[in-house]
This record gives C-alpha cells, structure tokens and sequence, in this order.
C-alpha cells in the first residue's frame, strides 16, 4: 500500500537553553529523517540561545521576554508549515529514528490526531536524584496503556490543522506546567485519538535538585493538574493516577498516622510495619524496574524518595480538592449573603 508523504515541523521553546539545548539541536541534525522544518522560538533568553540555533540553521521567532512555552509553541505552531508538528523540549535529545517512527505512525493511521512518546531509559544527568526521577517518568510512560488521555509537550506529535481547530496550547499557563495535559483533555473531548508509541523516545538531559524537583512537581504540576481534573471531572486511571498510584498514596497517608499514633498505642507500630510491606509489595514491580536498571543500592534510596513522591501528591491534591469545594461554597453562599444585606 502507498503511503502519501508527510511533512514535520519540529518546534521548540527556548529559555536560556544552555549546552542542553545545544546538545538538542546536534541531536536533530544526525537525524536518520531529517525534519522538513526547524522552528525555534526564543522565549526572551538571555543566554544567546537564539544565536546558536540560528547558526545550526534553525528558523528563529524572538519573543521579546518571556511568556511560557505554551505561547511560545503556539507562535512557532500558527508559523510552521508542515503537516505534522513535533513539538520537544529544550534539554531533551533525538533518538537517531525518531522522526522516522513519528512519520511511520502518521502515515499507518489516518485517523491518528496526536502521539506522545516516552523519555529513555538512560537519562542525561548524572546525580542520583535525575536518574530516579527521569527514569521513574521511563517506567511510567513504558508501563501505561497505548491509548492515550493526555499530550505530552516533551516528546509529542499532533497534525497541525487539529492543532489549530482546538486552539493550541492555553496560554493563561505561563510556566512549564500543565498545558499540555489541558491541551490532551480537549482533544479527547472533541473526539480525537492519541496513542502512546513506547518506542519513539528522547534522552531528557534535565540536573534535577531538591528544590527544584519539588517545585516542579508541587506547584506547576500536582496542584494546578488537581484544578484540572476537578474542573474537568476527569479521574482516568492513566499514567500518574494509575489505580496502584492511588492506593499507595492512602498506604503512606496511613503509614504516617499509624506511626504518629504508635506513641500512644504502641502496638499500632505492627500496623505501620504492615502497611510498609504492602506498599513494597504493590509497587513491586517499580521497585524491580529500579534493580534491573541500577542495582540494589540504587534502588534502596528510590524507596524513600518514591513514597515521598506519593505524600506530596497526595497532599497536593488533598489541598487542591479544600481549595476547590471551598471556592465553591463561598461562590454559593455569596449571593445568600448579599441577599440578606439587601433585605435589611
């Protein structure tokens, strides 16, 4: 069967991209497919990012200072001229085949709107911390259905004119954030098909710290994704709330209190022993993923940082859920109010 030809823009937001961008862009030039259009869009850096794409024969949009790379993606997005556009971050690498999957899937399926792919399993940095968390987001992304509920804005295709129809990227976000889960959640209510290809992968190059891995993931992420799914009331079982996810968030949140009531009832102590066998044993297979890949030491320190993973979560989303149902009962009660001033 003949395949008609399809071209791909690839897309970029940049903010001070440094040597990982540069690593990024060397990534797309030894490309087995090479891309029919580079589009960088230069987020109001300061560090002269635009200059170096320009020099590898990007076409550079400047943005005077910076607005997010949902703006930015849709800048470079409404200037593309391809069929398809493959948007990919900054500090994340090309597999040497992986515009030609990305051009393979398209042209297997017609009726395929978007496709996100998953990052490898042998990231960039060194540090313990950025080897457990982008690895975790590889286990994630490898063990999740192919169907799809969401983007992803890392790693992501989507047929520009759907793009187009559904809007773009929301631009109220102006951080690295959720706008592309928001973006997969429209695409999904007007009907359209996402897959997850498991194969088409990008190496992420990203040196997570403490600091900065908790205010990724709490502020931009946890939080306004709880808005989100609560707003939207969608609560599918994909990726990140994955029914195993939801269940070791209650197992930490009980393993605490049964701790903090040990003082008291000291044989409560049992029960958080319990409990802590049952969170290894349901994550048993993340835990085996960690040992194939790194070893045993790698993995007893991956333990304590993934349960913490499930008490910031689950905190964040505790607090969202109060933040939400408490808004909605000022905005309920509001007009009561002014109902009675207005009486008296």
């Amino acid at each position: 069967m003949k395949t008609s030809p399809i071209s791909i823009s690839i897309v970029i937001p940049v903010y001070n991209g440094g040597d990982a961008f540069r690593h990024c862009l060397v990534s797309i030039k030894e490309s087995l497919r090479s891309p029919d259009e580079l589009i960088v869009v230069s987020d109001g850096d300061t560090d002269g990012s635009w200059q170096v794409a320009e020099d590898m024969g990007a076409k550079v949009l400047r943005l005077p200072g910076p607005g997010g790379p949902a703006r930015a993606r849709n800048i470079g997005t409404k200037a593309a001229k391809g069929d398809i556009i493959f948007f990919v971050d900054a500090d994340a690498t090309l597999h040497p085949n992986t515009l030609s999957l990305i051009e393979q899937r398209f042209q297997q399926r017609p009726d395929l709107a978007a496709l996100i792919g998953s990052y490898d399993d042998a990231p960039g940095a060194d540090n313990f911390l950025s080897q457990y968390k982008n690895l975790f987001h590889h286990y994630t992304h490898q063990t999740s259905s192919e169907i799809a509920s969401t983007f992803w804005g890392a790693c992501g295709a989507i047929r520009r004119p759907i793009f187009l129809a559904v809007g773009g990227f929301d631009e109220r976000y102006t951080k690295p954030c959720i706008e592309d889960i928001e973006l997969g959640y429209r695409l999904k209510q007007a009907g359209h098909d996402i897959r997850l290809y498991k194969d088409i992968q990008v190496k992420h190059l990203k040196r997570w710290q403490p600091i900065s891995l908790l205010r990724a993931e709490i502020v931009y992420r946890a939080l306004p994704w709880t808005a989100l799914i609560l707003s939207k009331q969608r609560f599918e079982a994909d990726l990140n709330l994955s029914h195993t996810n939801r269940v070791s968030v209650i197992g930490v949140f009980s393993l605490i209190l049964s701790l903090m009531a040990g003082f008291f009832v000291p044989w409560l102590w049992w029960m958080s022993v319990t409990i802590s066998l049952g969170l290894l044993l349901i994550n048993f297979n993340v835990y085996r993923f960690f040992y194939i890949k790194r070893g045993w030491w790698f993995t007893l320190r991956v333990i304590p940082w993934h349960w913490f993973y499930f008490f910031y979560g689950g905190g964040a989303f505790a607090y969202g859920l109060l933040q939400h149902h408490l808004g909605s009962f000022l905005r309920l009660s509001t007009p009561m109010v002014l109902g009675f001033r207005r009486s008296r």
